[in-house]
């Protein structure tokens, strides 16, 4: 059979359509056998192969096979069961993926915002159990800053176009800090910092608007609001915790065949994830 021919599949009553390359990604599997016939399992049915097996895991067998890599639903909970058609397929690799359980399991991630005003200014400090997160983060938000003299201001605040980008104070991989509003400085001199998170273009110099648009892009990015509390009540420090299910980084098979074998293959992550 042609590796460009389509090929469609009953798995269970549930037809698949695909081509004989994408079966033929593990030689020695029953579904690549199945193409030539070879394995008694599958029932060659008005053009269609049928094997009564679940039609619905199949999906993530299809997509494993057309991307090496295993990408399942955060709800997803059916480990075994998955194994278990693996195991029926022949696809091995797979099957060695799948019994690495903690690796695919969707984790829970805190972030903790520190929110204070004092006088004209408002200073933020974020905290996150994931580094990859925060360094998101830190790279939507941007501060910054205008001076200009008090005496000639025609307005409050200087004019945005004059403003000069800060860099975020970042204390260790998983926090960082910032602060906007006014103040004082030499003489006559007057400070402004503003703050912009992306998408938002907006430059916001007030501290309560900052903190809106952060819960605003935390809720937006999959977190919620789990607690809010005052854990100083002098300096008037609330804090805000968000948690939320985060998915892993999908796992790649890497395959080495040469001709005549069956092939070895590995597993590694599709992408490198930090401060875990």
């Amino acid at each position: 059979m042609s590796n460009q021919e389509v090929v469609v599949l009953s798995v269970g009553g549930v037809r698949y359509v695909t081509q004989a390359s994408t079966l033929q990604r593990f030689p020695e599997s029953r579904l690549a056998r199945m193409l030539n016939h070879d394995d008694c399992e599958f029932k060659l049915v008005n053009g269609e192969f049928f094997v009564d097996r679940d039609g619905a895991l199949f999906s993530y067998i299809m997509d494993f096979l057309r991307t090496l890599q295993v990408s399942l639903p955060t709800d997803f909970s059916d480990y075994q069961r998955l194994r278990r058609e693996a195991e029926f397929y022949g696809l091995h690799p797979l099957a060695d993926l799948l019994s690495q359980e903690h690796l695919l399991k969707p984790r829970l991630e805190i972030l903790e915002v520190r929110f204070s005003l004092q006088e004209m200014q408002a200073f933020f400090r974020i905290f996150g159990s994931c580094s990859t997160t925060v360094e998101a983060l830190a790279e939507q938000i941007t501060v910054f800053t205008g001076q200009q003299s008090g005496q000639s201001w025609s307005s409050p605040f200087p004019s945005q176009k004059t403003l000069v980008p800060l860099p975020l104070e970042r204390p260790s991989h998983h926090d960082m800090v910032f602060q906007c509003g006014t103040e004082y400085s030499a003489g006559d001199q007057f400070v402004a910092r503003f703050v912009s998170i992306k998408p938002d273009n907006r430059k916001l110099i007030n501290g309560t608007n900052v903190l809106g648009l952060l819960f605003h892009t935390l809720l937006k990015d999959g977190f919620r609001l789990i607690s809010a509390r005052t854990v100083a009540s002098e300096e008037k420090v609330e804090c805000y915790s968000f948690e939320r299910m985060k998915g892993p980084s999908g796992l790649t098979v890497t395959v080495n065949q040469t001709p005549g074998s069956s092939g070895v293959a590995q597993a590694r992550r599709s992408q490198m994830q930090k401060g875990k």
